[in-house]
Parts: structure tokens; sequence; C-alpha cells
């Protein structure tokens, strides 16, 4: 059993206010231990520096201790590796807590003197401190101490006392007693605390490494955009965002980008006009970061930019962005896409790469350092490259997930197969092999393909060589792969069936499958469609994905007031049903006509004497624009007949 997290939390409020010679230096003193009115040879910087690496070091990677007792700076708790060597022998050779020690300068000759005990209590009254809390520094000392069951509050005081020597005279300066807390009746929790858990409640290191594979936990954007406000906390996996046009869907996911990459994927995100009192900010949380790590970046109104921290907490996982427009973003954390001090810019942040909808397909020319390299051979030169070595290349995985976003098979489109590669009689093409996709009415090279299974194919690829991509340069730089992607994509179901729409959703979800058993996936989608909705219900679990809607909150002629607003995720079934939620918020899921037709036959029955004339004409108007099947009927012909209207 380990000490839980709630517990440690609580326990290094009261060591605040403890001066850290008794948390350090004493204990180190008592392990020597040092002798009572004689001096022994004690090399005691180099065991004080052994003992803060014991017990006061949460980030093995770190030079830096943690400081959990008192200091003139609470901002700063992090001590440096010389500590020891540094403010620790001030305190041990000056002041009032040296008068403690037989010591002979610049030795390494060490002693407590008869009336140390004396001594030790007198500084403890000028601190107004009574005693040292030993249960509270035991809790620190043993956060990590794997205790058997059973084990109780005195008996962790116990070990403290025994472990550390303390002798029955040296009692009198610790509080040995069991303190009152809610928390104490579950001190125990079967798993040892992490670093992440920790880091929450004591930040990080001052040269904490990055954390890597982070995805996006909070956004929170402040007169920018459409809104004067919105604060975003995306699902762990799936985060669904909904809205009329111009509301700021596609602005969201701008946004949500340059959050993860610190780089734009277009157009930067320009404050509101009118923005006076409150200063444009964004800001952001990436997952792994701590509370203390959230980033506020302002608005440089003199450069015009938004300039992000150039050191971040935590560096995103593997990014793949695919805009409404047909161009990408990729974004690799292992891969120096375009090393800056090699094209001369000054920021050192991994640079992201756009694509427009022709760079992807037909690849993309660089120019470094005067040479001319090829940083992406597209999808048409990779495909047939990969097809020509199935065995050996990403071909294989292709296929998968080609299979996977396919339509349903019952549809007329059928399962995306990839098709020997021909050539065609094309100026542009005619050197080239071109990929072919095998349809059910025959094989079609893919430039030739509808919009919808261009995109998807795109889709398919990116998300592949991303991927791939990324393992080769792990590989080359001796780094674990990711485990983490994040996949935004702009309108989902553009260009795509209603029957295909059904299914690329719940398809997206299951692509980690096809790339790696361990890839977790992060997705946001902007979407207009109750299909996509609809088949999303049996797959929505509300512990890890989210429903946003934006929506015009407030609209008069002074100012319009976009809201960003989390729905619960309630079923409706059909899809009709769907048009009609809170989602998308239409008033009847037929047409204008139909609808306006309906609203004036229900105004007419709810009046007391309903003029016959009137009846007949709505009644026309009805059957002029609802079908014949229309629920609507069994509610108006009895009302109708009723009232001499001929049908």
């Amino acid at each position: 059993m380990f000490l839980k997290i709630e517990q440690i939390r609580e326990s290094l409020e009261p060591l605040k206010s403890i001066h850290p010679f008794y948390g350090i230096t004493f204990l180190v003193c008592k392990k020597a231990p040092l002798p009572i009115g004689d001096t022994i040879q004690y090399p005691i910087n180099a065991k004080e520096t052994e003992f803060l690496e014991t017990y006061f070091k949460p980030e093995q990677d770190s030079q830096y201790f943690y400081q959990v007792f008192k200091t003139s700076n609470p901002s700063k708790r992090w001590l440096s590796p010389k500590y020891a060597s540094s403010g620790s022998q001030s305190t041990r050779t000056r002041g009032d807590l040296a008068k403690a020690f037989i010591h002979s300068k610049n030795t390494d000759i060490w002693g407590w003197k008869e009336n140390y005990i004396e001594i030790l209590h007198e500084h403890l009254n000028r601190t107004k401190v009574a005693s040292i809390p030993a249960f509270h520094v035991a809790v620190w000392l043993y956060r990590e101490r794997n205790w058997k069951a059973g084990t109780t509050i005195q008996d962790i005081v116990v070990t403290f006392l025994e472990e550390f020597s303390i002798s029955h005279e040296e009692e009198s300066l610790f509080d040995s007693s069991i303190p009152q807390s809610n928390v104490l009746e579950e001190l125990f929790q079967e798993e040892k605390i992490s670093l992440r858990d920790l880091q929450p409640i004591i930040g990080k290191a001052p040269d904490s490494t990055p954390e890597e594979g982070g995805t996006l936990r909070l956004l929170e954007i402040q007169g920018v955009g459409p809104a004067k406000n919105i604060v975003f906390q995306p699902g762990e996996r799936l985060t669904l965002i909904t809205g009329d046009n111009g509301l700021g869907k596609t602005f969201l996911l701008d946004c949500a980008w340059w959050a993860l990459t610190g780089k734009w994927a277009g157009l930067q995100a320009y404050p509101m006009i009118n923005t006076r009192k409150n200063e444009p900010t964004i800001g952001f949380q990436i997952s792994g970061d701590s509370d203390f790590d959230r980033i506020k970046v302002s608005y440089d109104w003199q450069t015009q930019s938004w300039k992000p921290p150039k050191k971040r907490p935590t560096i995103p996982g593997l990014l793949v962005y695919a805009k409404v427009d047909g161009s990408f973003a990729v974004w690799d954390p292992a891969k120096e896409y375009l090393v800056t001090q090699e094209l001369g810019e000054s920021d050192s942040t991994p640079r992201p790469f756009v694509f427009t909808r022709d760079e992807v397909w037909d690849g993309l020319p660089i120019e470094i350092k005067g040479q001319r390299t090829t940083f992406i051979n597209g999808l048409l030169q990779d495909w047939v490259q990969w097809q020509s070595r199935r065995d050996s290349s990403p071909f294989h995985t292709l296929e998968k997930v080609l299979t996977r976003l396919s339509p349903p098979s019952q549809s007329d489109l059928g399962v995306l197969k990839a098709g020997d590669p021909i050539r065609i009689p094309s100026r542009h093409y005619s050197s080239k092999l071109i990929p072919t996709i095998e349809h059910s009415y025959g094989t079609i090279p893919i430039v030739y393909a509808s919009a919808g299974v261009r995109r998807i194919i795109t889709l398919a690829y990116l998300i592949v060589w991303a991927w791939e991509e990324h393992k080769i340069q792990s590989n080359l730089i001796r780094k674990k792969h990711q485990n983490r992607m994040v996949i935004l994509i702009d309108e989902l179901e553009a260009h795509l069936h209603p029957q295909w729409q059904r299914v690329i959703l719940s398809a997206l979800l299951d692509i980690r499958e096809d790339l790696a058993s361990d890839l977790q996936v992060q997705l946001m989608v902007a979407t207009h469609s109750p299909m996509i909705m609809a088949s999303v219900e049996s797959r929505f679990d509300e512990k890890f994905d989210k429903l946003f809607l934006l929506d015009l909150a407030k609209n008069d002629l002074l100012s319009n007031e976009i809201e960003l607003t989390q729905l619960p995720f309630i079923r409706q079934g059909r899809i009709d049903s769907w048009l009609i939620s809170d989602v998308f918020g239409l008033g009847q899921p037929r047409s204008i006509e139909g609808e306006q037709a309906i609203q004036a036959a229900k105004q007419l029955q709810e009046e007391d004497n309903p003029n016959s004339d009137e009846v007949q004409k709505i009644s026309d108007v009805l059957r002029k624009y609802l079908a014949e099947d229309d629920e609507f009927w069994s509610r108006w012909l009895f009302f109708a007949r009723q009232h001499g209207a001929s049908l």
C-alpha cells in the first residue's frame, strides 16, 4: 500500500513553516550519527546531497531538489544541485543553528554540543514553531514506500523515529501525535503516486524536459474571433463541434491546432476589431501539464502576431489536420521538418507543414541552404512505390485504412480497393504511373475519382504517411515513437453520400487499430450533419467524448454574442429527430414550405370558430407540400372534414 496523493498534499502545508534545517541537516546528522560532546570526520556536504537525492528529488531526470520547508521565496521552491555546499552550509556554519555544532572551520570535523537540544528548542521558539510534525515529515520522506497492509499512522511515526535514531531527549523537538484529518480515514491506495500525480502540487523543476505526446486539454480564447470569450475543454477521445455557418467551428479548430503546435495552419486568428477593455488572449493547457503550466498568450499589436513561450511544458504527439478546402497540416515531434536555423527563422520550434491539395498528391519540393530536396513525395508517387514493394512498405497499412474508411459494402461504390497502377493520356501525368481504385463498375485512376473518394483517400494517405514517417524519424533519433495522435477534421461529411456519412466517424475512431495497438487518438470533428451525429450514438462515451454547440446567444441591433456550450449527448434515434434537436434546431424535418403550412394549420386548429374557407385553403397548401404518408395528416384529416373541407 502507498500513501495517497491527498495526504501528501495535506502534509505539505504544515511543513512550509518549518526551517529546512530540521528536515534535512538534522536528519542527515542523525544518520551519521554525530557524537554528542565529541567530533568525527564526516563529509556532511556529500551526505546532505545524497540525502536530497534520496528524499527530495521527485524528478529523477532533474538536477534540482524540491524544497518542502520554509523558504524566503515560496514561488521558488526548487533547490540548486549545489544547495548542500551553499545555502545549507551557510546555515550550519553561521547563525543560531550553527551554535548547536562542534565544528572546525574549513574541515569535515563535526559533532553535537552537549546542549544542542536546548539550542534547537530556543531556535524553534524564536521562529514561533512549537515542534516539528513528525507524521507530516514522514509522509513526504516515505511518499514512495510500499507499506504492508494494516499499517497505522502511529506505525509511520514510529518508523520515522526509529530509522533516524531519534533519541528520547530529541523526541521533545517533535510532535509525535496523530493529527486530525478527514484524509486520514483513507490513508493508503494500491498504486504508488507518479510524478504526474505530484506535479499539479509541486510544479516542474527548472530543467524539466517537456513531456511528449500531449493532447489538448483546455483552450480559452478571449477577445478573438467571433466570440468574446470561449472556454473549450475537448474530450479525451472524441469531440464533436456543431453550429451554424459563420459561428466559429473552423476558427475553433484553427486555434486548437495553434495551441498544440505554436504555429498557424493558415491565417492567424485576429483580435476582435472592437476590443478595448480586455486584452486579446489565447490560453491553453496540453494534457500532462500541471495547473501551473497553463499558458496564456497575449496579442502583440506592434508585431501583429501571437508569440507563444519558447519553452513549452508539454510537446504534443503526432497531429494531422484535414481542412475543409482540401489542404492538410501535419506536425511531428520527432521530425525536424525544417530546422529553423537552416531556414533563418528565429523560433527554434519544429515547424508544422501545411500542404495544399495539389501538394499532397504531387509532392512538395523545398530548398534548404540552396539545396533542393523533396519533403513529401506525394500520394501519387508514394502509393505506386509502396504498392510495388508491399512486404516492406506501408502499403499494407494503407490498404487496411482505406478499407476501414470505405463506404458500407452494400453501397453502390463499395469498399475502396487498390487496383494496379496505369498510365493515362494526360500531359500532366503522361510520364507517371497513376494509382487506381477498383469500383463495382470498373477500375478508375484516382485522379478521376469523385470529390468524396479523393478526400477520404487523401485523409487515409496523410494519416499513414505521417505515422510511417514518425516511426522512421523516431528510430533515427533513437527515441520511442509517440503513442498519441490528434486528428482534427473540418466538415467531415464534405462530399460524402449519406450512406458514407453513417460509417465514417466510427471508422475513424477505430483507425488506431490499423496503425499501432498502443496508439491513443484524440479526434476533433466539426460537422453540420445529422447523419454524423446519429452514426456515433452507439459509440459515444461521456467519460471520453464531448459534444459542443456554437450558438448565437444574443442578436440585436447593438451586438451579436456567440457562445460555446457543451451539450449532453442524447440519443435521438431517427435522423429527422436529430434535425429538430437542440444540436441543429430545425422546427420541422421538412421543407420550409411544409413547416410553414403545418404551423398555419396548428394555429387554425387552436381558433374557437375556424372559417371553412380557411380550413380548405390550408388543406390545399398541406396537400401541395406534405407527403401523402406524412404523420401530420392523422391530426389534420378529422379536423378538416369536420369543418367542411374537401380532401
